[in-house]
C-alpha cells in the first residue's frame, strides 16, 4: 500500500492566498499534495507571501510559487496564469493545467448609501467581480476537459443578510454567487463550480470594520448554532469577549476545510452550490 495524498500532482491557483484565509486554503492542499500558485497585491504582502511559500515547500514538499498581481486590474489575473505557466508547463510537452482554482481574494468597505462613491463602487466591484471573471477567461484554456477541475468561489453571508453599509460589498458577493452558478453550467465538461459563504472570521479583514458594524453583527452570531464560544476549546480572548461579540467568530482554518473538501475528487457531484460555511450563520439552501 502506498500513502498517496488525494491532492498529489494537481496545481492549485488561490487569489488573495498570502494570509487569512487564502493563507489557510493554500496550507489544506498543499497537505493534500497540491502545488499552489499564491495571488497576492501589494508590495507589503510579498516578504508574507514568501515565508508562506518556503513553508508550505519545507512542512509539504510541494512546489508553490508567489505571483504578485492587481486582481483590480484587467492585466492582473492573466499575468496570475501566465506566471503560472511558465513555472508549471512540462519541460519538454509544454503541457500545463489548472486542476483547482480558488477566488478568494476581495476588498471592503463598509459605507452608509449616502456616502457610496463611484470610486468605492468601481474599486470593489473590479476586485470582487471583475478579477475573478477575468481569471477564469485565462484560465479556461488550461482547464481539464473530464470534469475533474475545481473551482470554488468564496462569497459571504453578506450576499443575502443585507447587512448596513454594504451596499456595495454585499452586491459584489451577490454577483459571485451568480457567475458561480453560470460557470456551472457553462464549464461543466471541465469542472465542478462551487461557493462558499463564510460569516465573521478571525482575519485582518473582520478585525478592520467599526465597532458599530460589530454590534450590527451580535445578534447574527448569537443565533448561529456553531459560533457559541466554548470555554477549553476556543481562545481565551473570543471566549472573554463573547458576551460583547455574541459569540465566538470562525476560524480561517474551519473555512478552508470546506473549500478542500469541494476540490476533492469526492465533490465531483456537487456544483453550482453555495456551501454553508459560516457555523449556521445563514443556512444555504
Amino acid at each position: 500500500m502506498t500513502n498517496v495524498r488525494p491532492l498529489e500532482g494537481k496545481l492549485a491557483i488561490i487569489t488573495g492566498g498570502s494570509r487569512g484565509i487564502g493563507a489557510a486554503i493554500a496550507r489544506n492542499l498543499a497537505s493534500k499534495g497540491a502545488s499552489c500558485v499564491l495571488g497576492y497585491t501589494s508590495d507589503k504582502s510579498a516578504q508574507t507571501t514568501d515565508q508562506l511559500v518556503s513553508e508550505l515547500k519545507e512542512t509539504h514538499g510541494i512546489t508553490a510559487v508567489g505571483v504578485q498581481a492587481d486582481m483590480g486590474n484587467p492585466n492582473g489575473p492573466a499575468h496570475i496564469v501566465n506566471t503560472a505557466k511558465s513555472q508549471f508547463s512540462h519541460p519538454r510537452s509544454g503541457k500545463f493545467r489548472i486542476d483547482i482554482i480558488v477566488h478568494n481574494a476581495a476588498v471592503s468597505q463598509n459605507l452608509p448609501l449616502e456616502e457610496v462613491t463611484i470610486e468605492n463602487f468601481n474599486w470593489q466591484y473590479s476586485v470582487n467581480v471583475l478579477g475573478p471573471m477575468l481569471l477564469m477567461q485565462a484560465a479556461v484554456p488550461h482547464l481539464p476537459t473530464d470534469r475533474s477541475g475545481r473551482v470554488v468561489t468564496v462569497s459571504s453571508v453578506s450576499s443575502s443578510l443585507g447587512f448596513k453599509g454594504q451596499t456595495v460589498y454585499g452586491g459584489t458577493k451577490a454577483a459571485v454567487e451568480s457567475m458561480t452558478r453560470t460557470w456551472a453550467r457553462e464549464l461543466a465538461e471541465r469542472c465542478t463550480v462551487n461557493a462558499v459563504n463564510p460569516g465573521p472570521v478571525a482575519t485582518d479583514m473582520y478585525n478592520g470594520t467599526s465597532t458599530e458594524f460589530q454590534q450590527h453583527m451580535r445578534p447574527f452570531i448569537r443565533t448561529a448554532p456553531l459560533m457559541k464560544e466554548r470555554e477549553g476549546i476556543d481562545p481565551e480572548e473570543f471566549v472573554q469577549a463573547a458576551p460583547r461579540d455574541g459569540g465566538r467568530p470562525g476560524y480561517d482554518h474551519e473555512i478552508a476545510g470546506v473549500v478542500a473538501m469541494l476540490c476533492s475528487e469526492d465533490a465531483g457531484w456537487c456544483t453550482g452550490s453555495v456551501v454553508c460555511s459560516n457555523g449556521g450563520l445563514k443556512f444555504s439552501y
